[in-house]
């Protein structure tokens, strides 16, 4: 029908990062559980221990560079075409006389906006540009930022983590801030933490009204696979009637500054 091509041409661009998005995903996905079964098959009993640990290692860094790449693909790339889509519309909007038309390039423009603040928030979610370029303090400091529910911050990192130790610890945070915006009723909530004795150690408190529990559809069970992946452990204290707390520790040391 007519008045569906606007809506269709401005989702078009996000039905296609999408695609890529899943693409880049199952190949690397296929590709890590191939070199595992390879590992695997040809070592003795007494090593698949040890392959196991380090085939671990190499999947998460395997993993936390490919959702580097699709953020720089579709930031650099789906992006910019839908920024692009989106100004020639509103100058044709512009130029266009009063009548069907210009409706219909209006509700394409809007549409294009729409589909840009999805895709936006696809990358957000995939791997924040901010943790990226500035490290796990910044990101943090920008999802505190971001909460509904007003957050107390005191993070002290001596500089950069290893990549998949930023990525676990932030995708924690944003996940327990999201828990305590939805569902505790708190009033204000506190993240914490820093480095020392050779690990990271992160505290989120809230003063809601508790009664937590990360095994029911919370969305903390993966992410506490994601820590004990690195080592690390992750634990939820939440008893009814407040304060919850979560507290994440992983092993890790600080990598060097390229600019230092």
């Amino acid at each position: 029908m007519p008045g569906t091509w606007p809506a269709a041409c401005a989702a078009a661009g996000l039905g296609l990062a999408l695609l890529a998005a899943g693409a880049y995903a199952l190949g690397v996905l296929a590709g890590a559980r191939a070199e595992l079964a390879r590992a695997l098959l040809t070592a003795r009993d007494g090593d698949r221990v040890t392959v196991l640990v380090r085939s671990r290692a190499r999947l998460v860094d395997a993993f936390e560079a490919e959702r580097r790449r699709i953020e720089r693909d579709l930031h650099d790339g789906a992006q910019q075409r839908l920024v692009a889509l989106g100004m020639t519309l509103g100058l044709a909007r512009l130029d266009a006389p009063p009548g069907p038309l210009a409706d219909q390039l209006s509700r394409a423009h809007r549409e294009a906006g729409l589909a840009l603040a999805d895709l936006r928030e696809l990358i957000q979610g995939i791997h924040p540009k901010v943790l990226a370029d500035y490290g796990l303090q910044a990101a943090v400091a920008d999802a505190a930022d971001r909460s509904p529910v007003p957050v107390d911050l005191a993070l002290d990192l001596p500089g950069r983590l290893p990549g998949a130790v930023e990525s676990a610890a932030y995708f924690v945070v944003c996940e327990a801030l999201a828990n305590i915006a939805r569902h505790s009723g708190a009033e204000r909530a506190e993240v914490r933490g820093g480095h020392a004795g050779g690990r990271l150690v992160l505290e989120i408190r809230d003063d809601g009204h508790g009664g937590a529990d990360a095994e029911r559809g919370s969305g903390l069970t993966g992410l506490a696979d994601r820590v004990s992946v690195l080592d690390g452990r992750l634990a939820l204290s939440s008893p009814p009637g407040g304060p919850t707390l979560l507290r994440v520790e992983i092993p890790c040391r600080p990598t060097p500054d390229p600019c230092g």
